[in-house]
């Protein structure tokens, strides 16, 4: 059987790592195989554990963002090579090496999931997805709910002091405390600290 990369992409709180761990409990049930990883960098609510915000979880091995197939070996050992199907959280994080990564497991015959954001904070494509989005022989874009006026959120509003944020490195491992979601109109660019009221 042939592999396939299916993206799951949106914005926080849209429900990508719940749609991951749903995708990859029906992989299960049909007696298949599969191996979950994240990026070193995500510790936020378990360190052995892909856990969506919601409390949903599964076990998963931690790997560097610039993860090779020898480093997926390294914690997993012989399953690496033998499982039907490798998913990856959070897969913003990983550096640009990463699509050619999915494609080697792809052309092995392996079913691979990915899901992260499709955007920073800034509202720019964030690190390997364009190119995963690309790639993908499935794309599952996803949106939340605006938390300023209800309507679909398709970006995410990084915060400081309950404020949104003017600036800062692209990476900031975060959650409700540090995040929200907004749709186009309520999203305020970090070049554009005005807020206006819901």
């Amino acid at each position: 059987m042939p592999g396939r990369l299916e993206v799951i992409s949106g914005c926080m709180f849209s429900g990508k790592t719940e749609e991951l761990l749903r995708r990859v409990e029906r992989a299960r049930i049909a007696k298949k195989s599969v191996l979950l990883f994240k990026p070193a960098l995500d510790t936020r609510y378990s360190q052995e554990e892909i856990v969506a915000h919601h409390g949903r979880s599964l076990p998963c091995f931690r790997v560097p963002t610039n993860a090779s197939t020898a480093d997926l070996r390294a914690v997993a050992g012989w399953e690496a090579d033998t499982a039907h199907a490798i998913a990856f959280d959070e897969s913003n994080f990983f550096g640009p090496e990463f699509p050619a990564l999915c494609e080697a497991l792809v052309a092995t015959g392996k079913r691979v999931i990915v899901a992260g954001l499709d955007q920073n904070f800034r509202g720019q494509p964030f690190g390997p997805m364009p190119v995963l989005l690309a790639l993908a022989d499935e794309v599952a874009k996803l949106s939340a709910v605006c938390v300023r006026c209800g309507q679909p959120a398709t970006r995410t509003q990084r915060l400081v002091d309950g404020r949104p944020a003017s600036g800062g490195p692209e990476v900031l491992v975060g959650g409700q405390e540090s995040y929200e979601a907004r749709c186009r109109a309520c999203f305020v660019s970090p070049t554009s600290t005005a807020e206006t009221p819901p």
